[in-house]
């Protein structure tokens, strides 16, 4: 069942972000994304790719425009019309609704899901059912988010609080409300009571379905992609999407459609307990990794690593031998462009790293 295939099921990869958190690995030019993150010979827009392929009638990836070569180069299979390239970044709103519009347009109403680029899931085959049931429970008119079971009270995600079950799709339940990013007592609080699950950003629904709450929530975004998407398989493209792209509000689809339909009671979420993460920094990359004999962690490296009274030592990317002394958890990160040294326990504080340098 979970790798049948759903010929009404387009699967949509936002293809944005810098990740400024994994600099200088991941920068504006060449972005996290587009990067075997894991030195696991994909990368992660390709790893997502080939855990949709299998149960989706077909693909859309929506990225910035300067990175909508690499990403064909990345997915030869996809094909120029299924890469819709945005001049500038709108947030996640306007890249899905686009999405969406373009489906619609194309095709005509289907059931669309939209998931990052740049998630490392590494249970392919639980991630497909869980996608499967969400479709099913899209069908129902609900826009549909998959929720991670949480392994601790983490603060880095938002929260996800679920109510009863969702009648006549067995596995999905309602959503009670959305929670943004809480402190570690609320957090604790919360996975206790067994109804909270992770926000990590992926959305099931009915295109039609999606358009028609935008149209009466943010009738600018519904309106301005309509529009461009009318345009999209035209000569007319250029200048319809210079014209009306920039008018479009920036927001995320949180904020834009889950949180006001969920407290119309139109959301519901498909808890799942697959293995997720989203790669935020250099700490939850290095725990993504086998360690060797000595607690070392080494990616993408040609040359040895060594260390002295110096646990946890993490080195990435670089082909000189890299040495930590006497420094617990430390992080040592190599390109072309800079080297970095932090710890794992500094890791949120490398997003203003590049700035520093200005």
């Amino acid at each position: 069942m979970s790798d049948s295939r759903i010929d009404d099921f387009v699967a949509v990869i936002p293809a944005g972000g810098v990740g400024s958190r994994l600099w200088p690995l991941s920068t504006p030019e060449h972005p996290k994304f587009l990067i075997d993150l894991l030195g696991a010979g994909a990368t992660l827009i390709q790893d997502t790719y080939a855990r949709l392929a299998p149960i989706s009638g077909g693909c859309l990836v929506v990225t910035g425009a300067t990175h909508a070569a690499a990403v064909g180069a990345q997915l030869p299979e996809l094909g120029a019309e299924s890469i819709l390239a945005e001049p500038s970044p709108r947030d996640s709103m306007a890249a899905i609704a686009l999405a969406a519009a373009v489906i619609e347009q194309r095709r005509g109403p289907a059931v669309m899901g939209s998931f990052a680029a740049d998630h490392v899931i590494p249970e392919p085959a639980e991630f497909r059912a869980a996608v499967a049931t969400a479709v099913a429970a899209a069908r129902t008119g609900r826009i549909v988010t998959i929720g991670i079971e949480p392994t601790s009270p983490s603060t880095a995600f938002g929260y996800i609080q679920a109510a009863g079950g969702l009648e006549g799709v067995e596995g999905a339940r309602d959503v009670a409300q959305f929670t943004e990013k809480p402190d570690a007592a609320t957090a604790a609080r919360m996975i206790a009571d067994g109804a909270h699950f992770w926000n990590a950003g992926m959305f099931v629904m009915r295109t039609d379905v999606l358009l028609g709450h935008l149209a009466r929530l943010q009738p600018g975004i519904h309106d301005g992609v309509r529009e461009i998407a009318a345009a999209w398989d035209t000569p007319e493209r250029a200048d319809v999407v210079a014209r009306v792209w920039p008018t479009l509000t920036k927001i995320a689809i949180d904020h834009a459609i889950a949180e006001p339909v969920a407290a119309q009671g139109g959301v519901a979420v498909v808890p799942a307990s697959f293995a997720w993460d989203d790669v935020g920094d250099f700490a939850s990359l290095a725990e993504m990794v086998q360690a060797d004999a000595d607690g070392r962690v080494s990616i993408s490296r040609t040359a040895p690593l060594g260390t002295v009274e110096a646990p946890g030592a993490v080195a990435i990317g670089g082909s000189l031998p890299v040495v930590v002394v006497g420094i617990e958890d430390a992080v040592v990160v190599q390109t072309d462009e800079a080297i970095l040294v932090t710890t794992r326990g500094a890791a949120q504080l490398v997003k203003n790293a590049r700035a520093s340098l200005e």
